[in-house]
């Protein structure tokens, strides 16, 4: 055993010494064209020998999935180099499908093959290899950025409280533009009439200048369903009742003339008299 392994080594030794020592011409004066001749082709070769990148369509992705799953998940077939996952600009959620770049196109190949019409997660993923003079240049552009979602500045700017100043130059703006759009529907010959924005601002200062205090539907009536008791209604409906008991209890008393005074006399009162107790005993 010991034999063979010194005799492995001695084999090693050799080629290593012959390895490590530089390629000679045969005549010096030609020994700088010489190493040049083969560093270009070592490097040639070298050329020859590197991986070419391929890149897969993935498409019906779940929504849950995002870009360190996917790395995780396809990275079991071979180096993923780049990935970029379509995303809404909007919401940030996932579109559904994506770009994966593997280190070498063979391998590529293979994880389209394979992994086309998998079920995956309820969902039958699709594969496709896609070539290099389908591929965009700008595809996979800023795709080590960590993904940040976005702020919405249009909902801010929607929901922003703005003066009396910004609402006026606002309803400016909305008008000139739907004057512009008449205008353009004019010159096309389209006759078509639509209340649009200066109607409504119409229909608004018609509203403030007619603004008056809303009647209330006060009923005095207390038989009335649904009668309103506020205190203003109870003092009117009080005042009310008062009048009408005023009108309908009025006692109107007529004095006789001054001859019937003296014809009607007043009986006079009858003495009653007293017995004696005494006598009857």
């Amino acid at each position: 055993m010991a034999a063979a392994e010194a005799a492995a080594a001695a084999v090693q030794a050799p080629a290593e010494a012959v390895a490590a020592t530089p390629l000679l011409a045969l005549e010096p004066r030609l020994q700088r064209e010489f190493q040049q001749q083969v560093q270009r082709v070592r490097q040639s070769r070298a050329a020859k020998e590197r991986l070419v990148a391929g890149t897969v369509y993935v498409g019906h992705l779940p929504r849950g999935l995002g870009e360190p799953q996917l790395r995780e998940y396809f990275g079991q077939f071979g180096t993923v180099t780049r990935l970029r996952l379509s995303r809404s600009k909007k919401t940030g959620g996932s579109k559904g499908y994506g770009f994966i770049e593997f280190e070498s196109d063979d391998v590529a190949k293979i994880v389209a093959d394979t992994m086309n019409n998998y079920l995956f997660c309820e969902r039958l993923l699709k594969c496709q290899f896609m070539p290099p003079e389908r591929i965009h240049k700008n595809l996979f552009k800023d795709c080590d950025r960590k993904f940040q979602k976005p702020s919405q500045p249009a909902v801010r700017r929607y929901n922003k409280i703005r003066s009396v100043s910004e609402k006026a130059k606002m309803a400016k703006r909305l008008l000139r533009k739907e004057k512009l759009l008449r205008k353009r529907l004019a010159e096309r010959g389209l006759d078509y009439d639509f209340p649009g924005f200066a109607a409504q601002e119409l229909h608004i200062k018609k509203k403030k200048v007619k603004k008056s205090k809303p009647k209330l539907n006060v009923s005095l009536n207390s038989q009335d369903p649904t009668p309103v008791c506020t205190p203003t209604v109870l003092e009117r409906r009080k005042a009310h009742e008062a009048d009408d008991d005023t009108e309908d209890k009025e006692i109107t008393v007529r004095l006789p003339p001054s001859s019937a005074e003296n014809a009607v006399q007043k009986p006079k009162k009858q003495t009653r008299k007293k017995t004696n107790l005494k006598k009857q005993k």
